[in-house]
């Protein structure tokens, strides 16, 4: 039979799970604007992937302060194997698409889109306490918004 002190353990390691999985989405994320930047040719399309790394790095920042006591992994970023495998994607898409820009504002729409989906299951964690919702409320806001930067980006190329 499950005790008080086991459900609390279940419960902190679910909410734990969800922010490293958001701590590796993001590390992720970073890594791929980077790379996007640097294939980047148009000056606005480099800031605004640029940008996108400062507020993922901010982002970063935010989650791991908000529960120091958790390890949220190391303060470089290190990012997932499926993280890799899709920066690898971008590059080889890059390399064929004759807009190299729209390939990756493409890619871009399609990463924010799966980032908010990540975001809206951690919100559904309904044992993460408040403090920590209203952050990853605030983050997951921000990708919308985002999102809907990146898609009239990408519908005037």
């Amino acid at each position: 039979m499950p005790t008080k002190f086991n459900i609390m353990n279940n419960d902190i390691k679910k909410i734990e799970d969800s922010l490293k999985d958001l701590v590796s989405k993001n590390e992720d994320a970073i890594k791929g604007f980077e790379k996007a930047s640097e294939n980047s040719k148009d000056v606005g399309i480099k800031s605004y992937f640029e940008k996108k790394v400062v507020d993922r790095m901010q982002f970063l920042r935010e989650l791991r302060a908000a529960v120091p006591e958790l390890d949220l992994g190391r303060v470089e970023i290190e990012g997932s194997a499926a993280g890799t495998l899709h920066r690898t994607w971008m590059d080889i898409k890059a390399f064929f698409a004759d807009d190299n820009d729209e390939a990756m504002l493409e890619e871009a729409v399609r990463g924010d889109k799966a980032a908010i989906n990540d975001y809206d299951n951690a919100l559904a964690e309904t044992m993460m306490p408040h403090r920590l919702k209203e952050i990853i409320r605030a983050q997951r806001n921000e990708l919308q918004n985002a999102l809907e930067t990146s898609e009239v980006l990408e519908d005037h190329r």
